[in-house]
């Protein structure tokens, strides 16, 4: 009994301790109200000044009147809808083959056959991306790494009607591919001016990201002219238009357009820990690739232009080089060098210069200059402004290709022969390497070099059958006085030795698609 009463006096005196609690939480909250209904006009920490500004918005977006009808919220709907029509699926297939490989004979081929030959089984292989439709007569664009090595390519529109397709050209340095289906009045998108896209507008990305039907997605443009450093080709331009919009594996190829239904550009990349979606993707912009496909479809090879000016990366520059240089405060593109006989060098453009407009465009970064020299065509004349010990200049600079001349470069037949693409050394790259002459190997598709030997990309070649190689002129003659057995030597930048490869011409004849 005496426990019992305990109990209860215990449990009277708690009540009674938290009376007073209670008390003073009602109060507290009481009270709060009570300031905040009298003095909210007062505080303009998230809502500004005006008092009937929310801290928070609608994700309506209202700010671009020429996309939103009036200044409406955005409607996706007329967009996603035609893009899908002109967004297909690619499906790719590439063979297994044996690469057979002359082993490495330091004495020119003499004791060839003592060190006989190498063999490597590469097993085939499967991939896919998107691509966009560009003409009703059946033209396609997308990524040259969606359909590079590929022996099969084959395409799926979005109401799934499956088709072969050809692979008409490809630029491993715009990272761009034109492909072409033998069909009629295709739904195609429209090429819309990158030039006028802004920070902040909303995009939609259209593709068949992880083997799924046509998926829509929708963010805003975060940057542009971002170089990520993923084309890993020795001219590669990388000036991408950088979204939000979620693109996965299966993207690539597919389209990055505006609300009007234009095609902005082309996705490419994205930026991930994962390998899936984390934030941010890029595209290949639109005027670049207008560009890029008009010169595959017209030449078989893209016309690139050169200005002859070798640029410093700043990224690789301590900050007391960057103070000395004045790069960490001047806008424009710091020159580096000029290239001689090059439209730079003529024009009267000096190593210390900022270039900061091409054709009255600003330029405040590498990417960004190359992106607009990327638009015109070797021959072309452009307005170069820069700065020079603080005083602004004008001059007019005429670009030119990569053998200096303003000629157009045809796909040789050597490229087609060795399935490869190449580029003369620059006068650095010879200083560089200690060499005369030689022409690197940019890109190995499917041909003699791929299949018949184990030849890696970067490899400059010095000589074929003997024979000094310094252009593709000079492989072109090389090749055509040469018998069937071709023996190409060279080196890898970096490496140590010479290195020297077998190529039989008729066999790769033969075999040539």
């Amino acid at each position: 009994m005496l426990y019992i009463n305990q109990t209860i006096k215990t449990e009277h005196v708690m009540k009674m301790k938290l009376i007073p609690v209670i008390l003073t939480a009602v109060l507290t909250s009481l009270l709060t109200l009570f300031v905040a209904s009298r003095y909210s006009h007062q505080f303009s920490m998230f809502a500004g000044n005006n008092p009937n500004t929310l801290p928070v918005r609608f994700t309506s977006f209202t700010g671009n009147a020429a996309n939103t009808g009036g200044g409406g919220p955005v409607n996706f709907e007329n967009a996603a809808e035609a893009s899908v029509k002109a967004v297909v699926h690619i499906k790719t297939t590439t063979k297994a083959r044996t690469v057979v490989a002359q082993a490495q004979d330091p004495f020119g081929g003499i004791f060839g056959d003592i060190f006989g030959k190498q063999q490597y089984y590469i097993p085939s292989q499967s991939g896919s991306g998107s691509g966009v439709v560009i003409s009703n007569d059946g033209y396609i664009v997308t990524n040259n790494h969606v359909v590079a090595d590929a022996n099969e390519v084959t395409v799926t529109f979005n109401d799934r009607y499956t088709t072969q397709a050809k692979v008409v050209a490809t630029d491993p340095s715009t990272d761009i591919a034109v492909l072409k289906v033998n069909e009629k009045n295709l739904p195609f998108m429209d090429f819309g001016n990158s030039d006028d896209v802004k920070l902040g507008q909303w995009v939609l990305a259209v593709g068949y990201p992880l083997s799924l039907d046509a998926t829509v997605t929708a963010g805003i443009v975060s940057a542009k002219g971002r170089n990520i450093g993923i084309n890993r080709q020795t001219s590669a331009i990388e000036a991408y238009i950088q979204t939000d919009a979620a693109v996965n594996p299966g993207n690539s190829g597919g389209a990055l357009v505006n609300t009007a239904g234009q095609l902005i550009g082309i996705n490419s990349a994205i930026a991930s820990p994962t390998g899936s979606y984390a934030g941010y993707s890029y595209a290949v912009p639109s005027n670049i690739v207008k560009k890029a496909v008009s010169d595959l479809m017209k030449y078989g090879s893209v016309q690139r232009a050169y200005m002859g000016v070798e640029f410093m990366d700043s990224k690789k520059l301590s900050n007391e080089q960057l103070s000395s240089l004045g790069i960490d405060k001047t806008d424009g593109v710091y020159v580096a060098a000029t290239v001689p006989n090059m439209g730079a060098a003529k024009a009267g453009l000096q190593k210390g210069d900022f270039i900061t407009q091409i054709n009255g465009n600003n330029v405040v970064t590498e990417p960004q200059l190359l992106e607009q020299i990327a638009r015109y065509q070797p021959g072309d004349n452009i307005s170069v402004t820069y700065l020079r010990s603080g005083s602004v200049h004008t001059t007019t600079v005429e670009l030119k290709n990569i053998d200096g001349t303003t000629g157009i470069v045809k796909q040789h037949d050597v490229t087609r022969l060795l399935g490869a693409s190449f580029k003369a050394l620059s006068a650095t790259e010879l200083s560089r390497y200690g060499v005369n002459g030689g022409l690197q190997v940019t890109e190995i598709g499917k041909g003699a070099l791929a299949t018949q030997t184990s030849m890696k990309k970067g490899f400059v070649i010095t000589s074929i059958n003997d024979a000094e190689v310094g252009s593709v002129e000079d492989m072109q003659n090389a090749l055509s006085a040469s018998t069937d057995k071709i023996q190409i030597a060279g080196f890898y930048p970096g490496g140590q030795g010479m290195y020297y490869y077998g190529v039989n011409a008729s066999a790769a004849a033969n075999t040539e698609q």
